[in-house]
């Protein structure tokens, strides 16, 4: 357990890199935006030549997308840019070709980080968990219902099409007026840009080039999602035990990428250091893990390793780890033997 001097001498540590460089963050859009663009348009530029060359161009564009994404993160943290309407004007225009609306995702995604590790605050802002206890005692149909959302297809291929298309339409309950009025912004920017392209292109050719590169972008970053908090030896505890520190450097992960897909995922992988800092920039984010000698040791999880999270399902609070369907059904069979045992033996006359 880390003790409150070593959280306060890890705060001190990655402070100085929280600040954020104007000229690094605008040579960042460039190089993000502008490709972009480039790839949609060489997308539908090589449908008339082959659609296979025009689904590289898309899967290229996708990646482009996610790291778009990342800016858009970024300004919803105002760790983009030093000065806040910035955040929030470049932040609105990302999410409009991410199809998130700003403030909407802003208020959940701070939920998220407040709450992250959590056990007794979960349901805003992160991928729905059952520990195995509740898993115990839901109904047949809440099982079910569980079960496919942690289906692999479900999650990541039918799950960006629900969350981006439809859910990120919609104002949240007890929504202010501004974040309304930006979601509404948003979707009328969207419908008018589809509606423009289908016009000049074509619908045919529009669903060709943006509907894979929406798709993959869609799996990947729903899947950058999942890996970041989900993984051996994660943490989550009670709100009694819950510490934001180490949710920060033991429940995020060290997500080790090879340099290309580091790059294109704006060094989302150093999520630790995003969870202990969100205030730090994507662009600062590997010299701040480097720079600080008590990040050496936290969860690591490479491309081979983190394919094994796709068995985890249920959260064993009893021995504090991911466990299969299998694995719960173990552990609620033994437990319902040792309570049937104890039954047993305490009826038995002295």
């Amino acid at each position: 357990m880390m003790s409150k001097e070593t959280s306060k001498q890890l705060r001190k540590q990655v402070a100085p890199y929280e600040k954020a460089d104007n000229a690094a963050s605008i040579r960042q859009l460039i190089n993000t935006i502008g490709p972009f663009f480039l790839m949609w348009f060489l997308a539908y530029q090589s449908l008339s030549i082959s659609h296979l060359l025009s689904l590289v161009f898309s899967v290229i564009g996708a990646g482009f997308m996610v790291r778009t994404f990342i800016i858009f993160h970024d300004c919803c943290h105002y760790s983009f840019f030093r000065n806040r309407t910035a955040n929030r004007i470049v932040g609105t225009i990302t999410g409009i070709l991410t199809y998130f609306p700003y403030y909407q995702w802003q208020h959940s995604h701070s939920v998220h980080h407040a709450t992250s590790g959590n056990l007794d605050k979960r349901g805003t802002g992160d991928i729905w968990l059952m520990t195995v206890e509740e898993y115990d005692n839901a109904s047949f149909f809440e099982r079910l219902k569980y079960r496919l959302y942690r289906n692999p297809f479900v999650m990541f291929v039918l799950g960006p099409i629900f969350v981006f298309l439809l859910e990120n339409r919609f104002n949240r309950k007890g929504a202010r007026w501004k974040e309304r009025l930006n979601t509404y912004f948003t979707n009328v920017m969207i419908v008018g840009i589809t509606a423009l392209l289908c016009w000049t292109i074509g619908w045919q050719e529009f669903l060709l080039v943006q509907g894979p590169l929406f798709l993959v972008a869609g799996a990947s970053g729903i899947w950058l999602f999942y890996i970041q908090h989900t993984f051996e030896d994660s943490y989550f505890k009670e709100n009694e035990e819950w510490s934001f520190i180490l949710a920060a450097v033991e429940g995020s992960s060290f997500y080790k990428l090879p340099k290309v897909l580091q790059w294109m995922t704006g060094n989302i992988g150093f999520h630790h250091v995003h969870h202990l800092s969100p205030r730090v920039p994507n662009y600062q984010l590997e010299t701040a893990h480097n720079e600080t000698p008590l990040l050496k040791n936290v969860p690591t999880v490479t491309l081979a390793t983190s394919l094994q999270s796709l068995k985890f399902r249920l959260w064993d609070e009893q021995n504090e780890k991911f466990v299969t369907f299998r694995e719960a059904k173990a552990l609620i069979g033994q437990k319902k033997k040792e309570k049937t045992g104890f039954r047993t033996v305490s009826a038995k006359p002295e």
